[in-house]
Parts: C-alpha cells; sequence; structure tokens
C-alpha cells in the first residue's frame, strides 16, 4: 500500500528531535529509519510504539495515498531448493534414494535428515513427518524455511523482496568494511549488508515471524551464491574480476501446509539422536576432511549475522566451534557413537565409494570395514549402488565414482 510518513518527519522537526535520538530513546532500528525515510511499510506495532513515544495519533505520522503504484507488483521469480551449488548436495540421486526406501521400506510415516545441507534430500518426502538438523546455521535456516510448519504471508514477502530489489544502497556497514570488491561488488555488498540488517529489525519489529524471516535470509543467501565471485565455494575469490551480476532475491517455493510434526534442529548430530526417533534416519555426513564451515564461512556469516571479525585474504571468521568430527581422523569413532544411539526401524546411509581413489583430502574418512561392521551389529544390511559425478569445488576428475546407499533394517532387542 502506497503511503506517506512526513508527517513523522515534521513532528520530529517541530520537536527538535533527531533521528539518531529517537532511534535510542523509542527503540527503532535505524534499517526501520531508512524505511519511513522511503516511504516503505512499516509493522503496525512500530507505528504505536512511535505514537506512544511522540505522543500522537497514527493520522499524524502517517498517510495514505492513492493513485501511487505500489512496488510490490514488480514481478519476483521463484527458485526450489535444488538450485544452489553445495558440496554433497543429492537432489541428482533423489529418484534413487526414494526407489530404495519405497522399494524396501514398510510403513515409513517418519524420515530424520540428520545431515540435511541444503534439504534437498528431506524435500523428496514432505508427504510424511520430516526432521531436518544441520550443524551449519545457514543450512538451519534453509531448512526451517521450507520444512517449518509456521504459516508465511507469500504477498508480503513478495511485497518485501521487490523492495529489496528495487533498492540502491551505499552505506557503508559490516559487508562493505570487510568483503568490497572481493566476493561481490562494493555496490552488492552495501546492499547486502542493509537486507540482512533490515530482515532482522522486522524480525524484532514483530512484523515477520520467525518462519517469514528464515525464507528471507534464505533468499538472501542463495541470491548471493549465484553471484559470488568464486569457483563454486568461498575458500578464494578471484582477483581481478568484473562484477557484472549483481544482486536480485527471488522466492524460495516452499509450502504452506507443512506436517505439524515437521521438526528442524542447529546441533551435533550425534547429541540429537540421543532424544529422537524416527521410522527411517538417513545419514549423509562430510566424507572427507574438507570442512562445510570452511567452504562457506561467508554465507555462514551473513546467515548468524554476529558480525565477527575477519581474517586473511579469505576473511573468515573464527570456526572453531563449527568443525565437524566427520572431517577429521574422529570420524569412525563419530560414527560408531552415532549408529548405536539411533532409535529407529531403519537406518539409510549414504557414502561414496571415494576411500582412496582421490588425494588425501578427498579420501572418505571412514572404511567399509568399520562402515560393514558397524551396521551387522545395528541389523540387517543391504547396499545399492548407482554411478555418480558429485559437485566439486575444484579440477577432480575421478573415473568409476558412485554413490553407494546403505540401508540397515535395526534389530531391536
Amino acid at each position: 500500500m502506497p503511503v506517506s510518513y512526513e508527517g513523522f518527519w515534521n513532528i520530529l522537526a517541530d520537536k527538535s528531535i533527531s533521528p539518531s535520538s529517537i532511534s535510542k530513546l523509542a527503540g527503532i532500528s535505524t534499517s526501520t529509519l531508512k524505511r519511513l525515510r522511503q516511504n516503505e511499510e512499516v509493522s503496525l506495532s512500530t507505528l504505536c510504539k512511535l505514537c506512544s513515544f511522540l505522543d500522537c495519533d497514527l493520522g499524524k505520522l502517517v498517510c495514505y495515498i492513492p493513485g501511487e503504484e505500489p512496488v510490490t507488483n514488480k514481478k519476483v521469480s521463484t527458485f526450489n531448493i535444488g538450485s544452489r551449488r553445495f558440496l554433497g548436495n543429492k537432489y541428482k540421486l533423489l529418484s534413487f534414494i526414494t526407489r530404495v526406501v519405497d522399494s524396501h521400506c514398510e510403513d515409513v510415516r517418519s524420515i530424520a535428515d540428520i545431515f540435511s545441507g541444503t534439504g534437498s534430500v528431506a524435500s523428496a518426502f514432505t508427504d510424511r513427518q520430516v526432521i531436518t538438523n544441520d550443524l551449519m546455521y545457514s543450512s538451519y535456516l534453509c531448512n526451517y524455511a521450507c520444512f517449518g510448519s509456521q504459516k508465511y504471508r507469500k504477498s508480503k514477502l513478495l511485497g518485501i523482496i521487490a523492495r529489496y530489489n528495487a533498492l540502491y544502497s551505499s552505506e557503508e556497514n559490516y559487508m562493505t568494511e570487510n568483503f568490497a570488491d572481493t566476493y561481490f561488488s562494493r555496490e552488492d555488498c552495501s546492499k547486502i549488508g542493509y537486507i540482512r540488517e533490515d530482515i532482522e529489525s522486522r524480525f524484532s519489529d514483530n512484523e515477520i515471524n520467525q518462519r517469514e524471516r528464515a525464507i528471507l535470509i534464505m533468499s538472501l543467501i542463495y541470491a548471493m551464491d549465484r553471484i559470488a565471485n568464486t569457483c563454486g565455494h568461498y575458500d578464494a575469490f578471484i582477483r581481478n574480476s568484473v562484477f557484472d551480476r549483481h544482486l536480485i532475491m527471488s522466492l524460495p517455493d516452499v509450502g504452506n501446509s507443512n506436517n505439524p510434526g515437521n521438526e528442524c534442529f542447529n546441533e551435533d548430530a550425534n547429541e540429537l539422536v540421543k532424544r529422537i526417533y524416527a521410522d527411517l534416519v538417513y545419514i549423509d555426513p562430510p566424507y572427507n576432511s574438507r570442512q562445510y564451515c570452511d567452504t562457506y564461512h561467508l554465507l555462514e556469516n551473513v546467515a548468524r549475522w554476529e558480525k565477527p571479525q575477519v581474517y586473511g585474504v579469505a576473511r573468515k571468521m573464527d570456526r572453531s566451534k563449527m568443525k565437524s568430527l566427520y572431517c577429521t581422523r574422529s570420524a569412525e569413532s563419530a560414527f560408531k557413537d552415532l549408529i548405536k544411539n539411533i532409535s529407529a526401524r531403519y537406518i539409510l546411509f549414504s557414502y561414496n565409494n571415494m576411500s582412496q581413489k582421490g588425494d588425501d583430502r578427498s579420501n572418505a574418512r571412514i572404511s567399509d570395514t568399520v562402515i560393514y561392521n558397524v551396521f551387522n551389529e545395528k541389523g540387517r544390511l543391504t547396499v545399492f549402488e548407482e554411478e555418480y559425478r558429485p559437485f566439486t569445488t575444484g579440477k577432480s576428475d575421478i573415473k568409476d565414482n558412485a554413490e553407494r546407499l546403505f540401508l540397515c533394517e535395526c534389530c531391536h532387542d
């Protein structure tokens, strides 16, 4: 709805109140003030807070402007969960995975994807209860956006994204100070920083709910990944590049009537399995020594939005608390502990045949011997295999790569 907040600014001028003062005294964020300056939508609770602070009626602050074309009419495209470049993404293997589950697992009503990443595997089972988990907060947000049961307002999000796409920002912020002309141009860094701050402001002002916040952050992450000046990961950026693509956000195509029993977690999978149950637990841990928090540190930084200090040429934050044991020499002991504590009728484990095919960093951390021994102790094991060429971050050209599915029908005492 086209509105004007000229009355608000006139009241500030009459009372000799500066924008910075009302931001501090009334608890209004700077991004909200910027939306007021640009006559953009602001939540009713924020306007009521201003009315209370300024001791005036709502009509004194805002007025409707008939005949103006709202920015929300500008077309916003959509995207699906599988459209992101991501190490280990199983989107192209979904037919293989679903075929195994449908043919060899009986009466599966709940599925837990405990190393969910982009959530592509969980997306194949939305007709059942879905539990997702990932150690990366950025992945957790994307999973909550896709599978959370909280309702979201599509028209509202379309309007917000349309405004973001129309935005030109030249402000200095955390992103310009740390990442300008590296992974993104200075202009796009300014826009990313403004948008991320604005999302948090809208959430704290109760203008958007928790799932709408997650959907907007997911939209921003995917938009960043589409234009990033990289070879598919954030271990390095390409020097002396021309930034000829710019940030345009889209709306993720997610359901608004998800199973009310769906749950999304952001924690250590080994701890989570001790307190959840699912008919089938799907396991797709990291294969090798490449930590996801290293590869996607910038997207994780923007998702968390804690604005930490960054270091080195790649501009990485401290990631010591985000490391996965499955990328280390402790992978096999972590795997044994995980399987022992899983409560399920079926376990489906995805692991390729890369144990000795690449360089040391590419080699799988869990040996076939350990895999077979652990599952044979847990129940009855069947193995399925399909040729697959995975997405990599380098120039690997390894032949005869296959994805394997280890299906364990668990024995219960």
